[in-house]
């Protein structure tokens, strides 16, 4: 995932690089500056007295030596044994120079003739002084600005996001059976209130469509169970009669399972949608063993032909609070699929340590396949038979709104193994 500073932060970060470039440069610039006048000034200076100075020696010999209180003249002939200048600086070329001199720095302007060597030297080492009490205040003011860069972004920040923010905590106090309210109202006709008038407008129409998705499903469930409730009871009179053929009553049997299963897959369904879990305080907790017992009855005329038996093992009762209806949907889709996929063998089904666990002799998942058999409409490679691809998935919901997990693994020996856990590691 990219990361993202929050607006508010990159509104400040930008005040403050800004504010702190901007005072850096500005420093940078006065220094350079500074540093360029002294040396053109200075070094100037020096050139032009200098050469003055050689002039009038030329034309008058008896031209005395200026004396200054920061600046000193020199004049000397090459090879002179009272060497009145230092070494460092007599043995410069001709020109200015910056020499380093007993702790002082000096500039020093050098002219050399054949009969004819000119010093001037001028002491600069208060204005080095000067230059760095100079550069600490420059340092003291890029301070400065960058504070101040940030106590106004930071200000301006508060200032520009605050409409944003409250946006957000109004919409933080949105519930899923709260009205959508009108939030344009209560801010200003700018950016921030147009994007209120948005999620107005989106709100209102994702208000009437979950209403409409609601009382849609309430009627289906409605209407379906008072169909489903005479199938149901018709079937079960006819089961009654004891001159039933075989192949009437297996024909029955097959009918009461369907109406059965429509019944808990409607129910359970209706849940999902409410997101609701159907249960409370004084809810009773209902027996797994006996909900698997009465799914495999169910299933059992879907064997048919194949060479296949449902075995049920039960090692330990396990109990889960939960609706009926629920449970036997996520269990017979388990117990469905297992059947449905396996030819001949045996499917397994082990109720204990809190779970339910469907094991088959089938041909199991691909590895790389077992992480999509959630996905709706995925059936896998080489799949025959009827089917949507949708039991998993509705398992899954339902596993995710009861808190349950589910696992799907090949088996050593060939086959699928499902483990059902409702609690427990």
């Amino acid at each position: 995932m990219q990361y993202r500073r929050r607006l508010r932060s990159r509104i400040v970060l930008s005040f403050l690089l800004f504010g702190t470039l901007l005072s850096v440069l500005f420093a940078i610039s006065t220094l350079l500056l500074q540093n360029y006048l002294e040396d053109q000034l200075i070094g100037a200076t020096l050139k032009q007295e200098l050469d003055d100075y050689v002039t009038q020696l030329h034309l008058d010999p008896s031209v005395v030596e200026p004396f200054y209180t920061r600046i000193q003249g020199y004049i000397t002939r090459p090879g002179d044994p009272n060497q009145v200048v230092s070494t460092e600086v007599r043995n410069l070329a001709s020109g200015v120079h910056d020499v380093k001199i007993s702790g002082g720095l000096f500039k020093v302007a050098i002219r050399k003739e054949d009969s004819l060597w000119a010093f001037l030297i001028y002491d600069v080492s208060d204005n080095q002084r000067i230059k760095t009490q100079l550069i600490l205040a420059l340092v003291g003011v890029v301070l400065l600005f960058s504070v101040f860069s940030f106590t106004l972004g930071a200000w301006s920040s508060r200032r520009v996001m605050k409409p944003v923010t409250d946006l957000a905590a109004r919409l933080e106090t949105l519930g899923e059976e709260s009205k959508p309210g009108h939030f344009s109202e209560q801010f200003a006709d700018d950016e921030v209130g147009q994007l209120a008038a948005a999620l107005d407008s989106y709100a209102e129409r994702l208000h009437h469509l979950v209403e409409r998705d609601r009382e849609f499903n309430a009627d289906v469930s409605h209407e379906l169970r008072s169909p489903l409730t005479v199938i149901t009871g018709a079937t079960e009179l006819l089961l009654a009669q004891s001159d039933l053929e075989p192949k009437v009553r297996t024909r029955l049997l097959r009918i009461a399972r369907a109406a059965r299963q429509s019944a808990d897959i409607t129910t359970a369904l209706l849940h999902l949608v409410r997101a609701e879990q159907g249960i409370d305080k004084d809810s009773t907790a209902h027996d797994v063993g006996r909900i698997v017992a009465d799914v495999v009855h169910l299933h059992e005329p879907l064997i048919g032909n194949k060479a296949l038996s449902l075995r049920v093992n039960e090692i330990d009762r396990v109990s889960v609070i939960a609706p009926e209806s629920v449970v036997a949907v996520t269990v017979g889709n388990l117990i469905g699929n297992a059947m449905r996929y396996t030819a001949e063998g045996e499917v397994l089904i082990t109720i204990g340590s809190g779970m339910v666990q469907v094991e088959d002799t089938g041909p199991g998942i691909p590895e790389p396949d077992l992480e999509r058999v959630f996905e709706r409409h995925y059936r896998g490679q080489n799949i025959t038979g009827k089917g949507a691809g949708l039991g998993l998935a509705i398992v899954k919901r339902l596993c995710e709104l009861y808190g349950w997990s589910i696992h799907f693994s090949n088996r050593e020996v060939g086959g699928l193994r499902a483990e059902l856990r409702f609690y427990g590691e």
